[in-house]
């Protein structure tokens, strides 16, 4: 079974168990940290995966790391080391955090442009945003990429509104590649 597979089922059941016991937001709040701390220390994220480490050297890390986390969120660390299967726990912290969304109607867009926005625009993509993907909450993502030139690209889920100059000129340049010239000779 592939990783993805079984990412889905762990954050599926620790899901399920925090809305039946009202712990979704403790736990969800766990799930974040777990996330922030492996995209901010690549180290970490090399230790969870690596076969070499010990499940039980890898528990007391995750342990000492979240010594203030909700008991449901370390009994969870716990049943995942028993199983070996810390590999995969950035992939149920990502899995979880979808289905977390899916829960509260949020969707998550990403904005990528060429300059930080302000509040205005901001709130214009979210209003595009609510439009196309018909949900009530938005969490906008911004990306800065000096390399469009100009304009932006918006994903919403598999939607892509890409009205970057840089694609513009990409478009612009193909069409010139191709001659349309025929000569009457």
């Amino acid at each position: 079974m592939s990783n993805q597979r079984v990412a889905s089922r762990y954050a599926k059941s620790i899901m399920e168990l925090s809305l039946e016991k009202e712990r979704l937001e403790e736990v969800h709040s766990d799930f974040e940290r777990l996330t922030a701390l492996a995209a901010s220390n690549s180290e970490f994220a090399v230790v969870l995966k690596n076969p070499v480490i010990g499940s039980e050297k890898k528990l007391n890390i995750l342990k000492a790391l979240f010594k203030d986390a909700d008991p449901m969120t370390l009994s969870f660390f716990d049943i995942v080391s028993r199983k070996n299967r810390e590999d995969i726990l950035l992939d149920v912290a990502k899995e979880f955090e979808s289905q977390y969304n899916l829960h509260k109607s949020i969707q998550v867009a990403e904005l990528t442009t060429t300059f930080a926005i302000d509040e205005q625009l901001k709130s214009e993509f979210v209003s595009v945003v609510k439009e196309i993907s018909g949900k009530e909450s938005v969490q906008l993502v911004e990306k800065i990429n000096p390399d469009l030139i100009g304009g932006y690209i918006l994903k919403v889920n598999d939607r892509q509104i890409d009205e970057s100059l840089s694609s513009k000129l990409r478009q612009l340049k193909a069409q010139f590649n191709t001659n349309h010239y025929e000569s009457k000779i």
